[in-house]
């Protein structure tokens, strides 16, 4: 099949990091025209989505993992400060993201290339190809045309929207018209210019635009797998996006839309009757409460840096959960057999720590932990909108309808009602519970501190440890602080530095980071 095809694709993504000189040279490549929609398919499948690796995890990997590098910034983890083995590898590939260092791509000392701006631009620009040959296609199969332009719309809206919630400032609706976004382009040529950065406004308008056209072509189309975008997922992002704008009443419309589909919430007390562990720790396969077959998966795309048994995010050597973290799954009644029951988040039985547990099998069919689309998320994005929108009633009723369903048999207790900023903030508590170690957590915490009703923000400390290879030790070194949102530019990460270069000024980049101080407070 592949002789049939033959689409030149100058990867103008391209022009973002390298040589106008060299450009066509080294970067446009000679495909073939595909003939059919089935040859399109296949190239939307090969470049339009996120590989799943398996490789090691590590920094500057251009067939690694998607920015695994999100999950150590925020509260929810620390570096582990117990165990026999020496500094694992994940620690020493992300530890300037963990400290929240001025230029973060960094590697013992050694500048690393962000691979992750370059990836997504390059999906964006496979994608701006495809539409661009959509209307070439012999189209032997009714309605495939469309799906497969539904799943590129749909792509670029999820790529743009983790563009421009890793390299800009979070979505602020007072600041949005002048806030900088990240380099919008739609189109599939290439063009002589050097780029600039759209506004936040423009760019969140590229996103929902996307969104909501995807969802518009993949209504009734089969969808074939939770791998391939369709109609739910659309709508299921676009609740998320819709929430980060205060758009309240558009977030529920799109939850809603998914609410009327197949999908329902998975009770965790048929998956902990599932568990076997051994005197080891050692647990039997398919118990993991993320999973391809559960009837809450909408959408996954992307690896998942928590199964990788070489070099796991929460090994031994490399990060536990936060005890801030822990302490959440007390502050409310009942058994919640997300925590401590193998299910989610269980306690090392060698170690004082606790390590995650809930996206680790593949037994089942394994799902992402950056790009992964849940019934629970819907459900807690519509009560979020619904407490903003003083809906306090139904917020409550979705909360206890979700938490009955994570609560060990015969132990749940009903919330007390809550109301006003005590409501919304119970609403986050329980996102913090269901969705931690699935990618939401630091974008959560921008934009709680930009919220126009209910502004939340506070203090990180990073603890930092080293292993003593003489005393078989870890000891504690000092702690580095993150402080709140506004007196703090390092919840934005830079703009890559080649990408500054090359565009010769045109590219404005981030406030810069201050070089941080060690403190020591134990």
């Amino acid at each position: 099949m592949k002789n049939n095809i033959i689409i030149t694709c100058y990867t103008c993504f391209l022009f973002l990091f390298s040589s106008c000189d060299s450009f066509l040279e080294e970067y446009s490549q000679d495909l073939t025209y595909a003939k059919t929609a089935a040859d399109l398919d296949e190239i939307l499948i090969g470049d339009g989505y996120m590989k799943v690796s398996t490789d090691l995890i590590s920094l500057g990997n251009s067939d690694g993992y998607y920015f695994p590098w999100l999950h150590v910034m925020d509260d929810d983890i620390a570096q582990i400060s117990t165990g026999w083995s020496a500094d694992g590898s994940v620690f020493t590939n992300f530890a300037d993201f963990y400290l929240w260092s001025e230029y973060p791509y960094m590697r013992e000392g050694k500048e690393v290339d962000d691979v992750d701006w370059k990836r997504l631009y390059k999906h964006i620009n496979s994608l701006n190809v495809i539409l661009s040959k959509t209307g070439e296609i012999n189209n032997d199969l009714p309605g495939e045309i469309d799906r497969i332009k539904g799943e590129c719309y749909f792509l670029r809206g999820v790529y743009y929207f983790y563009l421009v919630n890793l390299y800009a400032k979070p979505y602020a609706k007072a600041t949005a018209s002048t806030d900088l976004g990240v380099p919008v382009k739609t189109t599939e040529y290439v063009e002589d210019i050097y780029f600039k950065r759209n506004t936040m406004e423009e760019t969140y308008a590229r996103i929902t635009e996307d969104l909501t056209e995807a969802a518009r072509l993949l209504k009734g189309k089969k969808h074939k797998t939770v791998y391939r975008a369709g109609f739910h997922a659309a709508h299921a992002f676009l609740s998320r996006v819709y929430l980060y704008m205060e758009q309240y009443d558009k977030s529920i419309a799109s939850a809603d839309s998914v609410l009327q589909g197949n999908y329902s919430l998975l009770d965790y007390n048929e998956r902990f009757a599932l568990v076997q562990p051994d005197s080891w720790g050692t647990i039997n396969e398919g118990v993991s409460v993320t999973y391809k077959d559960s009837p809450e998966t909408i959408f996954s795309q992307g690896g998942n840096c928590f199964e990788n048994s070489l070099s796991d995010m929460t090994d031994m050597s490399n990060f536990n959960v936060s005890d801030d973290l822990v302490a959440m799954f007390s502050k409310e009644l009942g058994n919640d057999l997300r925590f401590g029951s193998w299910l989610g988040i269980y306690k090392d039985p060698w170690n004082a720590v606790y390590k995650v547990r809930k996206l680790v099998d593949d037994k089942d069919g394994m799902v992402s932990s950056e790009c992964l689309l849940r019934l629970s998320e819907v459900f807690l994005n519509k009560a979020e909108a619904l407490a903003m929108l003083s809906r306090e009633d139904e917020a409550m009723n979705l909360i206890e309808e979700l938490r009955v369903k994570r609560m060990k048999q015969g132990s749940y207790t009903p919330l007390d009602k809550r109301t006003g900023e005590k409501l919304v903030q119970l609403v986050r508590d329980e996102r913090r519970r269901e969705l931690c170690f699935e990618g939401h957590r630091w974008f959560d915490l921008r934009r709680y501190a930009v919220n126009s009703v209910y502004p939340y923000t506070k203090q990180i400390i990073h603890d930092y440890y080293f292993y003593n290879n003489t005393t078989g030790t870890r000891e504690y070194l000092g702690s580095y602080r993150l402080n709140e949102y506004g007196e703090e530019p390092a919840y934005v990460i830079p703009i890559p530095r080649s990408v500054i270069e090359f565009n010769k000024g045109n590219m404005v980049d981030n406030a810069t980071r201050p070089q941080r101080e060690m403190f020591k407070r134990f």
